[in-house]
């Protein structure tokens, strides 16, 4: 025997110092190693032993006389090995030698306990064997015929049926107590791997990445044969039933909530357990099983549908794997309703975001294109699910031939301030339309009015700027930019050469604040070449920098995009500014040409 260690322990000390008398043998009953307890109890009868056969050893030293003993020795070594289970000989008797040359008869109890290999093979077998001599000669001191009335083998008889008896009761008990250890061991074994499992079915996010974890996890961790789930289908008149044998992705069957099959009346509420159902098999709920439980899947009293697990094989189905199959369903409940949640909310979100790009997309239209104006718009929403919000642009062309351009922003992130954001876009449009020859100060002042006396109660900043055409009899006329801010972030004005500045002026009070207070609008030549751009605050705005940051970061990364087209200069403007992404970005760049087609 080769010593052991696991953390620093020395087994073959172990074994050793073990006050019981233990002799380890090989499966073709050879001695490996005595310890001293045995060598002590048998006196000089396995000294030097290790390496020889057992039985060959003890005929040298007790003769043919013990042939009957030795024989039962024997059969019991080989059954404890061909069995792989331990077996005993209650009484045995041969005598073991004495230092003086002598003998004396000894009463043994022998043990013999078979260890298993990773493939359940035998590959040692542990004996024990107790001398048992007091034990018989107690017998007789409390009460027993004295020695020389009664033979000694019918004392010995009387010993070994006594301790027959007793050996057979310590072996149910063992039996009853490994059975019982089994029991929780496979027990702790399945909520170890349902452990598992139920780690495995929280991250699952669609009902078929659940069923497909379900199936893979729970087979294993239940010992089953097969696992089939029927939920129940809207309108709740039929099971959707799929199996691990065509697994997730198949198509399954319609079973009626009705149907006598013990799925469907899981379904319903009651849980059905088989633990063999014949040959036959008339009611198994798929083909081929012996055994089955048929669990509800319910959260509270409201029914999803059924958990079926089965075996092929008839199954204890013991109250202990009632209760665990019981947890599994209970966990398989939570994990279907939380992913069918999930999915009613995708769809949900998927027809709101339907719905709100169709909205977002009703404020945010192409620009005109103009004979010497490049214009160019872009809408960087914030970085949330629903994308829209209350910034938007506008671009058109007046009656009079001017070209108007809006940027506002209502206050919030949501419908309210899409919907007040759409309302303003259109009043804006039909004001400026309807004063046509009016300065931009007069279109934000009637738009003020008009939210005061419709009852729109919001706060909203914009920026309204007409581009004024020279007139046609004064050749090389400049354009004039008129603009009116009503507390907006300033323009930005970016010459031909690259020269950037901000038209900076004392911006006016916000819309729905103070319809009555005047407002100022402002005017600048447009020269061949310069570009403006208009926006809103989440461009400029940063969580770590102040909005003086912002402004100055512009103006250092706009000169070099002067010569840009205008639809790069506003993707270079976004990236190169890279706002947090936390407020939506409405932009809008407008270039002065005097010759060749519009700009791209």
């Amino acid at each position: 025997m080769r010593p052991g260690r696991s953390g620093g322990a020395d087994y073959a000390k172990v074994f050793d110092v073990a006050p019981t008398p233990l002799l380890l043998l090989t499966p073709q009953l050879t001695v490996v190693r005595a310890n001293q307890a045995m060598i002590e109890a048998t006196g000089a009868l396995l000294v030097g032993s290790t390496g020889q056969p057992l039985l060959h050893v003890l005929r040298s030293a007790l003769g043919t006389a013990q042939a009957g003993s030795l024989r039962r020795l024997r059969e019991s070594l080989e059954r404890a090995r061909h069995e792989r289970r331990p077996d005993t000989v209650p009484l045995l008797r041969y005598p073991l030698p004495t230092g003086d040359g002598g003998q004396r008869e000894r009463y043994w109890s022998h043990w013999t306990v078979p260890v298993l290999g990773d493939r359940g093979e035998v590959v040692l077998l542990l004996h024990r064997a107790v001398d048992i001599t007091d034990h018989v000669s107690d017998r007789d001191a409390a009460g027993q015929p004295a020695p020389g009335t009664v033979p000694l083998a019918a004392r010995a008889e009387r010993a070994e049926t006594d301790l027959l008896v007793r050996t057979h009761e310590l072996e149910r008990a063992n039996a009853e107590l490994r059975a019982t250890t089994d029991r929780e061991r496979r027990t702790a074994q399945q909520l170890a791997g349902l452990a598992a499992t139920v780690t495995a079915l929280s991250v699952a996010e669609s009902r078929s990445e659940l069923l497909r974890q379900m199936f893979r996890q729970a087979l294993e961790a239940l010992g089953a044969d097969v696992l089939a789930v029927a939920l129940l289908e809207p309108g709740g008149s039929h099971l959707a039933v799929v199996d691990s044998r065509g697994g997730p992705d198949s198509a399954g069957q319609r079973l009626p909530l009705l149907s006598p099959v013990p799925m469907a009346a899981a379904a319903a509420g009651r849980a059905l357990y088989e633990r063999d159902a014949g040959e036959d098999r008339p009611t198994a709920p798929l083909p081929g099983l012996r055994a089955w439980a048929a669990l509800p899947l319910r959260i509270g009293r409201r029914p999803l549908g059924s958990l079926t697990v089965g075996w092929e094989e008839p199954r204890s189905l013991d109250d202990d794997e009632r209760r665990v199959l019981d947890a599994f369903a209970a966990q398989c409940s939570q994990a279907v309703n939380r992913v069918a949640r999930r999915e009613t909310e995708r769809r949900q979100a998927r027809a709101t975001r339907s719905l709100a790009e169709s909205l977002q997309r009703s404020l945010l239209t192409d620009p005109p294109e103009r004979e010497h104006l490049d214009i160019a718009v872009r809408y960087r929403p914030a970085a949330q699910e629903v994308q829209i919000g209350g910034d938007w642009y506008d671009a058109f062309v007046s009656p009079g031939g001017g070209t108007t351009l809006v940027v506002g922003d209502v206050t919030g992130h949501d419908w309210t301030a899409a919907a007040v954001a759409g309302q303003l876009r259109n009043m804006l449009r039909g004001i400026a339309s309807a004063l046509d020859h009016r300065d931009p100060d007069q279109v934000l002042s009637a738009l003020d009015r008009a939210l005061s006396e419709t009852g729109i109660a919001t706060l909203a900043t914009a920026l309204v700027a007409r581009v004024e055409e020279p007139p046609a009899a004064v050749p090389g006329a400049a354009r004039v930019l008129r603009w009116s801010n009503a507390g907006h972030p300033p323009p930005l004005l970016l010459e031909a050469d690259g020269t950037a500045s901000l038209l900076e002026r004392p911006a006016n009070m916000l819309l729905g604040v103070a319809p009555d207070t005047p407002r100022r609008h402002h005017t600048v030549v447009l020269r061949p070449g310069a570009t403006v751009v208009l926006y809103t605050d989440g461009l400029v705005e940063h969580r770590d920098a102040t909005l003086d940051d912002g402004f100055a970061r512009l103006l250092a990364v706009a000169p070099d995009l002067a010569a840009r087209p205008v639809r790069e200069l506003c993707d270079e403007i976004l990236d190169r500014m890279a706002p947090d992404l936390t407020d939506d970005i409405a932009l809008l760049a407008l270039r002065v040409r005097d010759v060749g087609p519009p700009g791209t």
